[in-house]
């Protein structure tokens, strides 16, 4: 999950290199560092922790003039942070500088092997053994080179590659994880991510899996690992590059909070026209759809709470049989799919390694895969049969917030064009949920107006060292999604549970010290939720309850309530969550936590 980035062309490229690391600091921030060729000599400058020391280490050496240069900025898999550990890796000579994202499985045989013939190694990560296997092959063509030493490689990664005799020319490699190019005018660009392109162009090329890439000046060329020449054409990101930065507000979290009102519009309004839906990207005729008959979603993290209220959509108003599973058990079980399963992939990145996987598994068993997530072209994209885009725009925070919404939104589309299809809704009941779902992004708002008193409610609950979820029906993937929101931004250990578990074992932990958050929102399930609130109360424990405006009752027996605008109990995840993020954020800040950036996390898992 690190990020690279790299620049050839007509400027002095450190200041870039440094710019590019900062927009994907979020995919990596234990350490950082550059390489550059500087006057026919390769020049390497790290540092441990964040981009800013590395900021201090070029101040305080000689500038690096060179035209040409790679960056990384780490998330640790294979070596402590240090400065041995840090990127760009070397070879014997210093002439070859290598920057890596994913983890190569088979370096302990390679670095045997290397050692044996002489080569030094100075750090205990996976990648240097890649410089040192460029090294082996070189002859005069870096490219050459790069292509025999991935053919050794086990795993998955991108690289990008400079040597100090090619100035101008920058060889990248991807298997695994994502590597995008960016063409400007005299300049080409390679970052792991777009956020860290669109400041400088709109025009990119998504390289595929088992494609290398000769960037020469702003001539490239493009091969499989074989060397057999490779036509990808380029996609133009309409991603404005201010909506990448944080327009004022303090954290990039905050900001993408607020921007969800936008962002549902911008997901749903093309998609709805007199009254019928069009997902102009399924590229799966009305007759498929109609011979399915079970669903599958699968996804990691936020993304697969966004699948358990897919699944309660899909059965509810589909009226078929609807499973979530974990990408990464699913991938790696024998899962029971055939050609009238659909396989609905998740992933807000579109790169998730273990998503990924998912697909591959499912289409080789002959399933049919769309995939939701939020960048065009993407690699997840790119295998699904068809994709359901959202339009959330770059989401920089590592804690999933619009992307999260976004996708909900998304299902709740797709659910009633399916249902449609299989004749589970007739044509009023389609208008009235039309109808329902234009109204959310204005409820968000309303939510979003009393920021302040979920401020002021964090001042209550941040010195907490544990936290309970509760939630029924919908609101049980709501209380899984805010416990994660809030271990993830302020370290407080919190659990979700269906609130008809918390008899089952939850409720030992119960006591004054114990904050429960309890999702008390209208519908079938109500009065059981009212009696936990109850079973908490008597044994001490602090209710929050995220509730309906209007529900005078759950004042008389929660401590604390955050009210919702009403909605139909089908959309109700979408504003019942809003409040949850505040309120994670919020606790955050006082405990004074890197919001943006958690310890530990990186924005995309692209690496098992």
């Amino acid at each position: 999950m690190c990020g690279i980035f790299g620049y050839t062309g007509n400027k002095t490229c450190t200041s870039l290199l440094i710019e590019g690391l900062k927009k994907l600091e979020y995919r990596g921030y234990d350490s950082a560092g550059i390489a550059v060729i500087d006057n026919g000599k390769l020049s390497v400058e790290k540092s441990v922790g964040k981009i800013a020391e590395l900021e201090k280490v070029l101040e305080g050496n000689h500038p690096l003039d060179g035209h040409t240069g790679i960056a990384h900025t780490r998330w640790a898999t294979h070596g402590r942070p240090s400065n041995e550990n840090s990127h760009p890796h070397t070879d014997c000579k210093n002439e070859i500088a290598v920057v890596h994202n994913g983890i190569i499985e088979n370096y302990l045989p390679l670095r045997r092997s290397l050692s044996d013939e002489g080569h030094e190694f100075r750090s205990a990560t996976d990648t240097e053994v890649i410089p040192h296997l460029i090294e082996k092959y070189y002859n005069g063509d870096l490219a050459d080179a790069v292509r025999k030493a991935v053919a050794q490689l086990q795993g998955s990664f991108a690289l990008a590659v400079i040597h100090k005799d090619h100035p101008g020319e920058i060889v990248a490699a991807r298997k695994g994880s994502p590597l995008k190019i960016g063409i400007g005018e005299e300049e080409t660009f390679i970052a792991s991510d777009i956020p860290a392109l669109i400041k400088y162009t709109g025009k990119i090329i998504i390289m595929g899996d088992g494609e290398m890439a000769d960037v020469n000046g702003v001539n490239i060329k493009m091969t499989d690992f074989f060397g057999k020449p490779i036509k990808r054409e380029a996609t133009f990101v309409s991603w404005d590059p201010v909506s990448a930065e944080k327009g004022g507000y303090a954290h990039f979290m905050l900001k993408e909070i607020h921007e969800q009102p936008r962002a549902i519009r911008d997901t749903v309004a093309d998609r709805i026209k007199d009254g019928t839906i069009y997902f102009e990207e399924l590229k799966m005729d009305l007759e498929e759809l109609k011979k399915v008959n079970r669903v599958v979603f699968t996804a990691c993290g936020t993304s697969w709470h966004a699948g358990l209220i897919g699944e309660y959509l899909i059965e509810q108003f589909v009226k078929i049989p609807c499973e979530v599973e974990y990408a990464a058990e699913f991938r790696y079980r024998h899962p029971i799919v055939d050609e009238n399963t659909l396989i609905i992939a998740i992933s807000q990145s579109g790169e998730t390694a273990d998503t990924l996987g998912a697909i591959w598994e499912a289409k080789s068993r002959g399933a049919k895969v769309i995939s939701i997530c939020n960048v065009v072209g993407s690699s997840i994209a790119r295998e699904s049969d068809g994709v359901l885009y959202t339009y959330a725009g770059p989401e920089i925070g590592v804690a999933s917030t619009k992307a999260f919404t976004t996708q909900i939104a998304v299902i709740y589309l797709f659910s009633i064009l399916f249902g449609t299809i299989k004749g589970a809704l007739d044509h009023g009941e389609v208008e009235k949920m039309l109808r329902d779902l234009s109204e959310i992004p204005q409820k968000i708002e309303v939510i979003l107006s009393e920021e302040k008193l979920i401020e002021d409610l964090s001042e209550k609950l941040y010195k907490s060292n544990n936290a309970m979820y509760l939630g029924r029906g919908k609101g049980f993937p709501i209380a899984l999604e805010g416990a994660l929101k809030l271990k993830e931004v302020s370290y407080i250990h919190a659990e979700g549970y269906s609130a008809a578990e918390m008899k089952h074992g939850p409720i030992a932990l119960i006591d004054k010290n114990m904050p429960v958050v309890v999702l008390a929102l209208r519908g079938r399930r109500y009065e059981k939720i009212l009696g936990n609130v109850e079973e908490v109360k008597a044994r001490g424990g602090h209710v929050v309850a995220i509730a309906v405006e209007g529900d005078n009752e759950i004042t008389e027996k929660a401590d604390e309530v955050i009210y919702i605008p009403h909605t139909t109990e089908a959309l109700s995840p979408i504003l019942a969550v809003v409040p949850l993020q505040l309120l994670a954020y919020y606790i955050a800040v006082k405990r004074g936590c890197h919001v943006d950036q958690p310890r530990n996390l990186a924005k995309s898992v692209t690496v098992e």
